[in-house]
């Protein structure tokens, strides 16, 4: 389960303070999946980095399972975010210098994965994300949708119990944005992983099985749900 409780997050910036959460609270049963939805500037991405521990809320409390991530010590954080959490990223940020095969198991050798199960876990991640031979293809070597689908393979690859993803499909065109949706839907679902997504389209907004729409930081829209099999 996770429980976003009344998170409230201030900046300060050269036009003064900013309030870009003004208590937001939320809660969502382990293996479903999110949509954050908003226009820039909404609150969507600074509410994903509270729940994965990159920024610290002012007020309020993130509970995942049984962790209270605003209240992690640093190290506890650091270890926390290695062993729990996988993050997709617009771009996503692969390794120039690493292969794909690497990358995806880069999140393992930092567990202390051991090379056979490490290898093992990469094959099975080249299979379900469908690109089973480019193991050893270099980012340059990769399309924009293959480089997405390696980065969430690499998200997915120690098994976290959330995956946050800031607009992953921003950079593709449409139709291989909805494909690498469904597939990180029917990803983090075998794996009974809670999914956060932050989105504009509407498409890929209808694939999930809960919304909010944030508006200068506050939940303008209530929590939906769907039922799906």
């Amino acid at each position: 389960m996770l429980e976003i409780i009344n998170i409230s997050k201030q900046y300060l910036s050269g036009r003064g303070h900013v309030q870009a959460l003004k208590g937001i609270s939320f809660c969502m049963e382990t293996g479903r999946n999110l949509a954050l939805v908003g226009k820039s500037g909404s609150g969507k991405t600074t509410l994903m980095n509270c729940i994965g521990g990159i920024e610290r809320p002012d007020t309020g409390r993130v509970v995942f399972d049984e962790y209270e991530i605003q209240s992690l010590p640093e190290r506890a954080l650091c270890l926390f975010q290695r062993r729990h959490v996988g993050f997709v990223f617009q771009h996503g940020n692969l390794l120039s210098f690493l292969t794909a095969a690497e990358n995806i198991a880069f999140p393992l050798n930092l567990n202390g994965v051991n090379a056979h199960a490490r290898n093992r876990r990469v094959t099975e991640l080249l299979d379900l994300i469908g690109l089973p031979d480019i193991g050893a293809a270099m980012p340059f070597e990769l399309s924009g949708g293959e480089l997405q689908r390696v980065a969430v393979a690499r998200a997915m690859a120690h098994k976290p119990g959330l995956l946050l993803a800031d607009e992953p499909t921003a950079n593709l065109d449409s139709a291989t944005g909805i494909d690498i949706m469904k597939m990180m839907i029917d990803l983090t679902r075998k794996e009974n992983c809670t999914f956060i997504m932050a989105t504009h389209d509407q498409e890929l907004i209808a694939l999930a099985d809960q919304s909010i729409r944030l508006r200068d930081g506050v939940v303008h829209q209530d929590l939906t749900q769907t039922t799906r099999e």
